[in-house]
């Protein structure tokens, strides 16, 4: 169940990161409270999540996941451009999350 705590709360971190840059443009008080709110909902469910992981591996996996996400969606959502070589790196970073989460020891 911690898995899947921690994979809501990945997505929460890229809707969280998404919607910072989502608020600078629109700039009105409503698009502003969104972050905040899915910074507390965020926040809330890694710590549940650590509750039944080891601290480090669920804050790897939150990061790099979400990090990743965040690129994509900013590439869609944004038109943000990747180049070959961060693709490279961040296909380094799915590697790595994939390793931590198989080799992980719960």
């Amino acid at each position: 169940m911690s898995w899947i705590i921690l994979g809501i709360a990945v997505v929460t971190e890229i809707c969280w990161a998404l919607s910072l840059k989502w608020a600078a443009t629109v700039a009105t008080w409503q698009a502003s409270s969104v972050p905040i709110i899915l910074s507390f909902v965020n926040m809330g469910l890694l710590a549940l999540a650590m509750r039944g992981l080891p601290a480090g591996t669920a804050y790897a996996i939150w990061t790099g996941a979400g990090a990743i996400g965040v690129i994509i969606g900013g590439v869609i959502l944004f038109g943000d451009k990747v180049g070959g070589v961060q693709a490279a790196f961040m296909a380094l970073t799915v590697i790595g999350i994939v390793g931590t989460k198989l080799f992980a020891q719960t």
